[in-house]
């Protein structure tokens, strides 16, 4: 048996505490809030979207981040085996749309619930408003660079400040497992406190950046269309790479404009590809009618003016998109919405139709941390071990769930990673 301490009660943190006490391991957890699981808590808006009822090579194609270096963790504990641990653990379960699976209740609570009570039936120790501070080591570290390489240094215990009580002091430990999660809702205690301890070793980092994240807009019409909701249209992202504008991503599926800019899943999942072009300058093309082409569309349009000649251009067009809308449409399309449409010419119906199916905004940058559902970058994965989640030069030193360089897309792909990383941790007798 060893004296193991996980730092961060969040998804990772739990389990990891679990598997491990499970095994006969002593286990202690630092929280530095009042309770457990207070991001899981907020995560899928309360409702707790646990994983994805999917194969592992359809999970890893939804990891945007260093897919490969998931192979041994999805493969010892994958989206079925997630399943079944919560069942067995008496938390019922739903699967939706899109293979997102939740608790039946729908209340995130019901989750870290299951997992509390689990460890408390397993004698695993929650010190709450607890901050781990410094991880202190049994070698004086190396700061040059050659003598790191070769170096092998090895925890010895956890510093810690509690806040509730105004104490502190240290606990020692044989191994210690980070859970801190990265930067994302900073308010719930993600505030990269576990970057802090790789890079004290002289760990390789990734710099972090907000992912998941709505998007800011340079043109005021987003303060104007706040609000309106849109659903199955067509989103494609370009920026210039090595002189040249080069399309970064395109998909399918519900955007919301904001005072802002624009939210929505199809937002949140391009965010999460065009973070790092931020400096290059990026353009977003809306394709509102992405079901039918240009061809297909100027027909509907001309149908609809036949059956409204005598109608000004917004009314005869109101069928074709949200009421708010067209004025926008009409607008950057340089037309008169106020024309009679047995008045418009071909080339100013063409420039509606190019309007609908190519509407271009400029992206102007991410929404921050607080916005974030996960962040980007972090521990580099590089520096972990992905049979056993170790530090490669750290002897008893883990790293697991969102305080690595690893994200996912929407859809409980990024908790898999939480869960998967945390039971692969293998620590040996």
């Amino acid at each position: 048996m060893k004296k193991i301490v996980v730092i961060g009660c969040g998804a990772a943190g739990m389990l990891a505490a679990i598997q491990l006490a499970r095994k006969g391991h002593s286990v202690t957890v630092l929280e530095k809030n009042e309770k457990a699981g207070k991001k899981l808590f907020i995560t899928g808006k309360g409702r707790c979207n646990i994983t994805n009822n999917c194969d592992e090579e359809t999970f890893l194609k939804n990891v945007v981040s260093n897919p490969k270096f998931l192979y041994s963790s999805i493969y010892n504990f994958n989206p079925e085996a997630t399943i079944a641990f919560f069942e067995e653990l008496g938390l019922r379960l739903t699967t939706q749309r899109g293979n997102r699976v939740f608790p039946e209740s729908e209340h995130s609570s019901d989750v870290i619930a299951a997992l509390t009570k689990e460890m408390k039936r397993l004698g695993v120790e929650v010190w709450y408003n607890t901050c781990a501070t410094e991880l202190v080591y049994i070698q004086d570290l190396a700061t040059d660079n050659d003598n790191y390489e070769k170096s092998l240094i090895k925890v010895k215990s956890v510093r810690y400040r509690q806040t509730d009580v105004k104490n502190s002091g240290e606990l020692e430990a044989d191994c210690v497992v980070v859970a801190t999660g990265g930067m994302s809702y900073q308010a719930t205690g993600s505030t990269g406190d576990g970057y802090s301890f790789a890079g004290e070793i002289g760990m390789k980092l990734v710099e972090s950046r907000p992912a998941l994240v709505p998007l800011e807009i340079k043109e005021e019409l987003c303060k104007r269309l706040m609000g309106v909701s849109l659903k199955n249209v067509s989103v494609c992202f370009e920026a210039r790479v090595k002189g040249k504008t080069r399309k970064i991503y395109e998909d399918f599926g519900e955007m919301l404009f904001t005072h802002f800019g624009v939210s929505g899943p199809v937002i949140l999942s391009a965010s999460s590809v065009i973070g790092k072009y931020m400096d290059n300058g990026i353009d977003m093309y809306i394709d509102f009618k992405p079901a039918i082409t240009k061809e297909q569309l100027d027909a509907r349009i001309l149908r609809d003016f036949d059956a409204s000649s005598n109608k000004q251009l917004r009314n005869a067009i109101a069928e074709l998109l949200p009421k708010s809308l067209l004025p926008e449409i009409i607008a950057y399309a340089k037309l008169d919405m106020y024309k009679k449409v047995n008045e418009v010419s071909k080339e100013e119906r063409l420039s509606l139709v190019d309007a609908l199916k190519h509407f271009k905004l400029t992206v102007k940058g991410t929404r921050d941390f607080n916005e974030a559902i996960i962040t980007q970058g972090g521990v580099a994965v590089s520096e972990i071990n992905p049979q056993t989640m170790q530090a490669k030069r750290t002897e008893n030193l883990y790293f697991i769930g969102e305080v690595l360089d690893l994200d996912a897309y929407t859809g409980g792909y990024n908790l898999q990673i939480a869960w998967s990383t945390a039971m692969n941790v293998d620590i040996k007798e």
